[in-house]
């Protein structure tokens, strides 16, 4: 079967097409053949080790997000059936309940090989069954970035209708937000250092927006945007450059949830505030299988569908990558595989 892998030393220019055997399913497992593929910001990582020790070693098929069509089952498979269409689960061994370092670190794409493979075995608690009315594409965005988004809003940031939110940029996650923020009843902010991008989500429902160029101190305006005290949720992409402006955007008692650390990963914060206003500072890292198949529901429920910025072949990889390191989507950027 085709896949892409990683081979011989940790760097982009050694992410190359092979061959490997196809699998077969043991007991408990089951074989899909994989249709579609998602991009995300951790892809960009894993082939230069990013992660260290927790990358995995090689070879190793990259990319974490995709769906597929279950093909044949092994011995005593329950959870599902041959035919059913299925999103292999970023962290296949987290169910539900309180994460621990088993459940956190076995995640598919680094350390264990990810989608970018005609077929993939996995065991059966590994996977969920997706809405039926997504395409392979938008079906292939749910299992990182989409849940991330409602781990922070929904599990964890229990969002209420009059929430107020503040979405940072107008990647997957922070696309899923608002989304999921909208479908809640909440009113949501967006920054962006595009206004193309800012009209867009105006057009996806975004109550308010603000230009972070143009406006460097948007804390306090997204504070005044919401009426003086502050929004009640943050869903903090940037790090490093951002926590700042987002600790003078949020209430007191507000949460803020840390999801990524695009403009960098050090902090140099005043604690103060933290403690004295009583804000929660949430880190977040994807979400369970209880928390995907609540999310599948929602998103069938209420016909939502996740925003695809451009599709490329199976063969396509790196220029895919390249296109996502540019920073010029605005949603998802997804691969169609050969069986798509």
């Amino acid at each position: 079967m085709k896949v892409w892998e990683i081979r011989d030393d940790w760097s982009m220019e050694h992410l190359v097409p092979g061959e490997r055997a196809k699998p077969a399913p043991g007991p408990g497992q089951v074989l899909l053949r994989m249709k579609a593929a998602s991009l995300n910001f951790r892809d960009l990582v894993v082939p230069k080790r990013g992660y260290g020790a927790l990358t995995g070693t090689l070879p190793l098929i990259p990319i974490s997000d995709g769906v597929g069509i279950v093909e044949a089952v092994g011995e005593g498979v329950r959870r599902v059936a041959v035919g059913d269409r299925v999103c292999p689960l970023f962290m296949p061994h987290f169910h539900g309940g309180e994460p621990n370092a088993e459940r956190l670190t076995r995640t598919l794409g680094g350390p264990i090989d990810g989608v970018m493979a005609e077929w993939m075995v996995l065991d059966e608690g590994g996977v969920s069954r997706v809405p039926g009315h997504l395409t392979d594409e938008q079906a292939a965005t749910l299992p990182c970035a989409a849940l991330t988004a409602w781990t922070a809003l929904v599990t964890c940031g229990a969002i209420k209708a009059g929430d107020r939110v503040l979405v940072q940029g107008t990647g997957g996650v922070s696309l899923f937000a608002l989304q999921f923020a909208r479908m809640a009843g909440a009113h949501v902010i967006v920054t962006s250092s595009s206004d193309e991008k800012l009209e867009r989500v105006k057009a996806m429902g975004a109550d308010a927006v603000v230009n972070y160029r143009s406006v460097p101190e948007w804390g306090k305006i997204v504070r005044e945007m919401a009426g003086g005290e502050g929004v009640d949720h943050v869903v903090e992409v940037g790090g490093e450059q951002t926590l700042n402006q987002s600790l003078r955007a949020i209430r007191i008692g507000g949460t803020i949830s840390l999801i990524g650390v695009l403009s960098g990963g050090s902090l140099d914060v005043k604690l103060g505030p933290i403690v004295t206003r009583h804000v929660r500072l949430q880190g977040i890292t994807v979400g369970h299988r209880d928390g995907f198949e609540a999310m599948a529901r929602a998103i069938g429920q209420h016909g939502l569908l996740p925003v695809v910025d451009r599709v490329f072949e199976f063969g396509e990889l790196r220029e895919a990558l390249a296109y996502l390191a540019s920073g010029r989507h605005f949603g998802k950027i997804c691969l169609r595989h050969p069986q798509g």
